[in-house]
């Protein structure tokens, strides 16, 4: 028995319906799309499972509308901009359920394209117990099921678990999924050392899993951001009007592994235009001051420790990133990391959009389009909506 699941290429699509799972949950300002990376990212099953012959049901959630219908997160703006980057009409459905829905599925010829609406104007959709037909519904929309859902493959959702007991020979994954699975197992296989982890962003708490599963398979795992605060708690570090969790876990990992920064960018109010300090992480944050980056001594540390990394796992900004007079340190670490022979993987959104704000994307081994999913990966080394799958035999 093999535990490798089904493939795009193992099916036979020709003339079939397929529905496929996607997470095309992109930025929208104003019904303006601002970052259509995610869209661009689920291409390559889109056009392989046309040129196959079949016709094509995609489904998505966008935002968080609460399980109803919103306009303000329809899936309309996708559909438009999938017509421009296929040049061929991808027709929106009204909704993602129901009669109308499964006629217009039904008529679809090969080669044709549908995108059904937000899943998540659906509570069934989340919570399936609240709308138990919602996803039998779904999955009499197509002949085949694919997840290239990387980003949603943590959530066992409708959509993305429940669906492939209704396919049960007849869900792969897509390409996507694919390069994701393979990219991300090769971080637990045991790669090339010196191997580093940095772990930024904000909410410890939802890290600490991953943190200690980091602690095992690399030679020291830098933390910074907000990430950093109960560590610096934990050392007694005042830490001003800076937020932080009070975790009782830290205390358990492996202290001689981490790597904390050595200096902060503090900040008076927490604004871009707030009166700026460095200070040393011995003086602590002063009363009413917030930290807001790593420093440029916590930076050098930094790089000089990476230099010679093999491999390196990348997962969220080292300060406040979307202020610009914070940003330097996540920028100058991605700078730098850019220019390393190391194979980098970077998961998580805001860090993969400061590597491709500076152009640096084709500098790395493998940029994640899952944030969360990527973490999860790495700390269980599966996710729900890869378990679902088919297994191939």
């Amino acid at each position: 028995m093999s535990d490798r699941k089904l493939n795009l290429k193992d099916l036979q699509l020709k003339h079939k319906r397929v529905l496929m799972r996607v997470d095309v949950n992109v930025p929208l300002a104003h019904g303006v799309i601002e970052d259509d990376s995610r869209i661009l990212a689920a291409i390559p099953s889109i056009e392989y499972i046309v040129k196959q012959g079949a016709s094509l049901i995609l489904m998505s959630h966008l935002g968080r509308p609460q399980g109803k219908p919103d306009p303000a997160a329809s899936l309309t703006p996708i559909a438009i901009r999938l017509s421009e980057i296929l040049k061929k009409p991808v027709q929106m459905a009204k909704d993602c359920v129901g009669s109308e829905v499964e006629k217009i599925a039904h008529a679809l010829k090969p080669g044709e394209i549908l995108l059904l609406e937000n899943l998540r104007f659906h509570p069934g959709e989340e919570n399936p117990l609240e709308e138990p037909h919602f996803v039998q519904e779904l999955a009499k929309l197509g002949d085949v099921y694919v997840n290239d859902a990387f980003g949603t493959a943590h959530r066992a959702h409708a959509s993305t678990v429940l669906i492939t007991q209704y396919f049960p020979k007849q869900s792969a994954m897509g390409f996507l999924m694919e390069t994701e699975i393979q990219k991300l197992s090769f971080l637990l296989k045991n790669p090339p050392k010196p191997f580093y982890a940095i772990v930024g962003g904000a909410k410890a708490s939802s890290k600490i899993g991953v943190l200690k599963k980091l602690a095992t398979l690399v030679d020291s795992v830098l933390v910074g951001g907000a990430m950093a605060f109960p560590f610096l708690k934990a050392q007694g570090v005042s830490l001003g009007a800076s937020l932080s969790e009070d975790l009782n876990t830290v205390a358990s990992l492996p202290k001689d592994q981490l790597v904390l920064p050595v200096d902060l960018v503090v900040a008076n109010a927490f604004s871009n235009d707030a009166r700026v300090q460095t200070l040393s992480i011995a003086d602590g944050i002063p009363e009413g001051w917030y930290g807001m980056d790593i420093g440029p001594k916590t930076v050098i540390q930094w790089t000089g420790l990476l230099k010679d990394a093999k491999t390196v796992f990348w997962n969220g900004p080292l300060g406040v990133y979307e202020m610009p007079h914070f940003a330097k340190g996540t920028q100058a670490i991605a700078s730098f990391l850019a220019t390393l022979k190391a194979k980098t993987c970077v998961g998580g959104g805001n860090s993969i959009a400061a590597v491709k704000q500076m152009g640096l994307a084709d500098q790395f081994y493998h940029l994640s389009t899952g944030g969360g999913a990527s973490l999860e990966f790495l700390e269980f080394g599966h996710l729900p909506g890869i378990d679902a799958l088919t297994t191939a035999l």
